[in-house]
């Protein structure tokens, strides 16, 4: 009988702990969804901003804004167990919310480049915030996918020295990287985004163009080599438009 009722107590035990998680589990994926919500806003603000279009950023920002705050209102003093006795979450949340409101002025006074950077900052900040709680999403490798080809492109405006053989050597070094961060992204993108077709084509689109970065190098040329990074800059763009 107390065989028993230990069984019992035990498993009830076990089913309330799994319920716990799984409320914890959707506090998170709430959390990280609402994030998106602002994100998306600020992504397009971005591309706004990178294409001189002033009204649609400022448009998006006021978008981000209230999605911004929703979350702020929501999780501010409530955090998810991710991030608890985590010294960044609320710096973090608080560091958002300030850029935000100096994005918004820049744009306003005519400052585009100053709202980029601003922007720029949040993206990192947060990606920065998930990390040390142990969360990692798609925007996170986006993230590094674009430093990787910022490190890629910089051969655009400096060729290497076809004739040094490291250097050759570095510039396919950075080309695999930034193929290594593709192909992860691709890997931990959700299914429904992984059969995306704009997923697809930027992914895809990439991919083939990096694969000719090679023949590039063998053959020492530096103007296809300009024509793959312009391509791959394209790519690397929307990739952070739709999806960082």
């Amino acid at each position: 009988m107390l065989a028993r009722m230990r069984g019992f107590i035990t498993s009830l035990c076990l089913s309330l702990a799994l319920a716990a998680h799984a409320g914890h589990a959707d506090e998170l994926a709430d959390f990280n969804a609402a994030v998106e919500a602002a994100a998306v806003h600020q992504r397009a603000a971005l591309g706004y901003l990178r294409t001189g279009s002033i009204d649609l950023a400022a448009l998006e920002l006021e978008y981000m804004d209230a999605a911004w705050k929703a979350l702020f209102g929501r999780f501010g003093s409530r955090r998810p167990d991710a991030f608890v006795g985590n010294p960044l979450y609320v710096t973090t949340l608080t560091d958002v919310s300030v850029r935000l409101v100096a994005a918004r002025i820049f744009v306003g006074s005519g400052r585009p480049e100053a709202a980029r950077e601003g922007l720029q900052g949040i993206r990192i900040a947060l990606s920065a915030l998930r990390r040390s709680g142990g969360v990692v999403v798609l925007a996170d490798c986006v993230l590094d996918a674009n430093q990787a080809m910022d490190a890629l492109f910089a051969y655009k405006e400096r060729p290497p020295d076809w004739t040094n053989a490291q250097a050759r050597a570095d510039l396919a070094a950075k080309a695999a990287i930034y193929g290594h961060e593709l192909k992860r992204c691709d890997g931990m993108a959700p299914a429904a985004v992984q059969r995306d077709p704009e997923f697809r084509r930027l992914i895809d689109g990439a991919t083939a163009s990096l694969a000719q970065v090679p023949a590039a190098i063998e053959a020492r040329d530096g103007d296809l080599l300009v024509r793959l990074l312009i391509e791959l800059r394209s790519f690397d763009h929307l990739l952070a438009f739709r999806f960082g």
